[in-house]
């Protein structure tokens, strides 16, 4: 059988890893693009042993950007979550760990040229319409991927890429607390419901009779905990304007616990049926900023600082994720998060010809 051949970029994005395209190399109309890059990513199949998933859905991702056509930005950024299991590919979230890659593969891509030192890459999130900088290594005008940079859950080091938020509070529910309240009750335990850039639903872990130290495998294997999860993020979901969640990977689920390490609390997260080894970027500053809300069920158990700027660390299982927050008369007002990236590969992904022809 022919194939189509598609020019890709596998990176790592932070504690992430995913293909990478020109928007103009993929279908414009949406359902045809889908089937592509279901095609491309192997899924459905608990392996993707036909394509580059990963078979995880930290590594089933896709990131689509073509140069911008909107004022002070350089480049549209779209995220795509490939499910591993099903024929479906989700857009009603960021990534912000496939994120820190965009920058890297813009200038690659020569969407972006490199002014010097460093690039300011200005990136516009398709999935939440909102505006994120990127500030990439770039000495001798080519992207630096090697450095002393080092984030939990990825070994080694690597080049710095700081990601500069602008206001990403309700990105996808409308509303920093999408409820109207910073205490809601599911199945009579209390919870948090918080979007910051991810729809978080927080719950203490000894609500649920849990620790909240429990190691990644533990939580995939507490089968009644799970079920106890989903109730509450389903009934959570309809109330956080996301309508039925039953098909959706929001919002995530987060279980808390005083912090052990040092940090401002201990997070084990869903993403949201399996127990995530570390945390998403942008599920940490959900979490985070929930620390600083008061009557949130992250209050009470967060250790704060009492310097601004404000660096809050959130544990989780691999480590710890510290997020920048800024304030403006008391509420959170921007964020700022230490990232890195590698290029992987640059090639092309084959699909049967049977589904897509090509441009």
């Amino acid at each position: 059988m022919a194939q189509t051949r598609i020019p890709c970029l596998m990176m790592r994005g932070g504690t992430s890893k995913g293909a990478y395209f020109l928007r103009e190399d993929l279908p414009i109309e949406q359902r045809l693009r889908d089937k592509v890059l279901l095609a491309a990513m192997g899924s459905p199949d608990a392996r993707q042993i036909d394509g580059v998933g990963g078979a995880d859905s930290l590594t089933s991702k896709v990131a689509i950007i073509g140069r911008s056509a909107r004022a002070n930005v350089d480049v549209d950024y779209l995220f795509a979550q490939v499910d591993v299991f099903q024929p479906r590919v989700d857009y009603g979230q960021n990534c912000g760990n496939i994120l820190a890659g965009v920058g890297p593969f813009a200038l690659e891509r020569g969407l972006v040229i490199a002014t010097g030192e460093v690039t300011r890459v200005r990136i516009f999130m398709e999935n939440t319409g909102q505006t994120a900088t990127a500030v990439v290594q770039t000495p001798g005008g080519e992207v630096r991927y090697d450095g002393q940079a080092r984030i939990d859950g990825v070994p080694g080091t690597a080049a710095p890429i700081v990601v500069e938020f602008d206001d990403i509070a309700g990105s996808s529910c409308g509303a920093l607390l999408p409820t109207g309240h910073a205490l809601d009750r599911f199945d009579g335990v209390y919870v948090t419901c918080i979007d910051n850039g991810m729809p978080v639903v927080l719950i203490r872990a000894a609500d649920v009779g849990r620790t909240g130290y429990e190691s990644p495998e533990q939580m995939e294997a507490d089968e009644p905990l799970k079920a106890a999860i989903e109730s509450i993020r389903l009934q959570a979901g309809l109330l956080m304007n996301l309508g039925d969640v039953t098909h959706r990977t929001v919002p995530k689920m987060c279980l808390i616990a005083p912090p052990v390490a040092g940090g401002a609390i201990c997070s084990r997260t869903y993403i949201p049926h399996r127990c995530h080894p570390s945390i998403g970027v942008f599920a940490a500053v959900s979490v985070a900023s929930a620390c600083l809300i008061k009557g949130s069920v992250a209050h009470g158990l967060a250790q704060l600082p009492v310097d601004e700027p404000i660096h809050l660390s959130v544990e989780h299982p691999m480590g710890e994720f510290t997020v920048a927050l800024t304030l403006s008369n008391g509420s959170v007002a921007g964020c700022g998060l230490l990232r890195t990236s590698r290029l992987l590969f640059d090639g092309q992904v084959c699909i049967p010809s049977s589904v897509w022809g090509g441009k």
